[in-house]
């Protein structure tokens, strides 16, 4: 009788209580197991790869999970090996033309920037002073000529006597010394008049060598002296002209081995942004020394600079060529990798993985390079993409020459595979 009394108050009976916890349990676990499928299912999503999204242009593996990547064959062919250095242009001749004599410069007869021959004549200095040094040469020297002339009358006279024993011994020795005396005088005269005529040319000043003439230093009117330390102008050869620049010492057995066997070796020089070639000449010379402070040695070239497109003190970029090496297994420098374990590429092979292949680097060319051991020509190396690959990893290739590696052996061995394949497969195997 106690439940009816109960249910007559208003409270809830046993089973109409449990009924709403329970919903309420249900309904949450629903919510939660569909929370976890969107969660595996966006797991799946973006970690499978080949479906993950392209962010910033990356590439990322295609549906098979295939990398793309571009990839070149090597090939034989001739590879160049240079010398790179840094050089200065340094003129052949410079000669800072002075006046050899003191006095007042009269004419200027060139223009500043000329380009002069040896003996051009260039200014001239007033020769009166020196016409009258000449004159008075000339005077001292007839004078004296005339008295050895009566002199030597004298000593014919003081032997005949002599021999007549009219005259002493003495005073015959005597004569003979004067005679001696005006000959020496006379020698003395000659210097001079020949050193006032040296002075007299030394007014006209020519240029000591072929080239081009710099700014004017002194102008006309100006009192010019042997001392001067800026002289009137320079003159720079430029035709031709030398380059000199330095190489590493290790580099130097083998110039020494070139030029010891009678080679002429070709140097290039461009601007100092390396893309414009200036000129092209040969080596000149080596230096007698290596620098200890750089470990380096100076080499100089020569070239004809017909252009004047060398200018002295200018600064260049040099590449002597050393050797060409026929026949060298080359590859684009882009699928050169450095790794822990030392040099290597990535090497793909037929059925489309790659893997990793130690190579033996030889000199480069521009975006080639030399291979010495380690590849043969004809086996396809990745350019491009390399960052993402690992040993064994399946690649999608992006070629640029020929047909991509082992296209021909899986015509022949998988070509029912290819016909019941999907357009990924296809794609996958460059057809």
């Amino acid at each position: 009788m106690t439940t009816p009394k109960a249910e007559k108050n208003g409270s809830p009976s046993q089973g109409q209580g449990q009924t709403r916890p329970a919903q309420s349990f249900r309904l949450r676990w629903g919510w939660l197991l569909l929370l976890g499928f969107l969660a595996a299912g966006a797991y799946v999503i973006f970690t499978r790869p080949g479906i993950a999204p392209q962010h910033g242009g990356k590439r990322g593996a295609n549906a098979r999970g295939a990398l793309p990547v571009t990839a070149a064959a090597a090939k034989r062919g001739d590879i160049s090996v240079y010398l790179d250095a840094l050089g200065s242009v340094v003129p052949l001749n410079t000669v800072t033309v002075k006046t050899r004599v003191d006095g007042q410069l009269m004419k200027v007869l060139f223009r500043e920037g000329q380009r002069v021959g040896k003996g051009a004549l260039l200014a001239e200095i007033d020769p009166r002073p020196y016409q009258v040094q000449l004159t008075q040469a000339e005077g001292q020297m007839a004078r004296d000529q005339a008295l050895l002339a009566n002199a030597r009358v004298d000593l014919e006279r003081y032997r005949t006597l002599a021999a007549q024993d009219s005259i002493a011994r003495q005073q015959l020795d005597t004569q003979a010394a004067l005679v001696r005396q005006y000959e020496g005088a006379v020698k003395v005269d000659r210097g001079q008049i020949d050193s006032a005529r040296l002075q007299l040319v030394y007014t006209r000043i020519t240029a000591p060598v072929s080239g081009r003439l710099g700014l004017r230093q002194v102008d006309p009117g100006n009192i010019v002296h042997a001392a001067d330390q800026n002289g009137l102008v320079v003159i720079t050869q430029l035709q031709p002209v030398t380059v000199v620049f330095a190489i590493p010492e290790h580099s130097l057995p083998a110039v020494m081995q070139k030029l010891r066997a009678g080679d002429k070796l070709a140097v290039d020089v461009y601007n100092q942004d390396g893309k414009v070639r200036l000129a092209s000449g040969r080596l000149l010379a080596v230096d007698n020394q290596i620098d200890p402070s750089t470990g380096t040695v100076k080499l100089k070239a020569q070239f004809a600079n017909d252009g004047d497109r060398l200018f002295p003190n200018q600064f260049v970029n040099v590449r002597m060529l050393l050797e060409v090496r026929r026949g060298a297994t080359v590859i684009p420098t882009a699928a050169i990798q450095q790794g822990s374990r030392g040099t290597f590429v990535y090497l793909v092979k037929p059925d489309r993985t790659v893997t990793v292949r130690p190579i033996e680097p030889g000199p480069t060319q521009g975006d080639s390079a030399a291979v010495d051991a380690g590849l043969t020509p004809g086996e396809w190396v990745v350019t491009d993409g390399g960052d993402k690959l690992r040993e064994g990893s399946r690649v999608e290739l992006v070629t640029k020459n020929g047909p991509p590696p082992g296209n021909g052996a899986q015509r022949q061995h998988g070509a029912g595979r290819h016909r019941s394949g999907t357009g990924a497969d296809s794609a996958a195997t460059g057809n």
